[in-house]
């Protein structure tokens, strides 16, 4: 996979995430918060939305991209998710979170070209989204 080190506009995505799930956490509901910064550099974020049956969960990425076309937006440049740690573990910092698979195939058919910051080797890095979907559905 092709990496590369993150910019200042990156570092200041994740903590737009960061601030989202600071400000709307909720154990039982919303514990991922996503940011995505188009291509006219305004940044949307969002959190996930839990549910009672898992499967109708919807996820914080999903709804960003969702938020962000709502208002006109349909050219990504970057997203990121972010988790809040768990109650018990309340000295844990948020933490940067891949995207499942179903999130990378959205963010793909949406953005092809969009960079996900991802955790890596103890930090974190950005990739090209197609580089952690290299087998794309069609």
């Amino acid at each position: 996979m092709r990496t590369r080190p993150l910019t200042a506009e990156d570092m200041e995505l994740i903590e737009a995430a960061r601030d989202c799930i600071r400000r709307l956490y909720d154990p039982n509901r919303h514990v991922v918060g996503a940011a995505v910064r188009t291509a006219g550099g305004k940044v949307y974020s969002a959190v996930h939305l839990e549910a009672n049956v898992g499967r109708i969960a919807v996820c914080a990425e999903a709804v960003v991209l969702g938020k962000a076309i709502s208002e006109g937006d349909r050219d990504f440049t970057t997203i990121v998710a972010v988790a809040h740690p768990d109650p018990q573990h309340a000295d844990e910092e948020i933490k940067v979170v891949s995207p499942c698979g179903m999130c990378r195939e959205l963010i793909s058919d949406y953005s092809p070209g969009a960079d996900v910051i991802i955790p890596l080797d103890g930090g974190v890095a950005k990739c090209n989204v197609m580089e952690l979907l290299p087998v794309k559905y069609r």
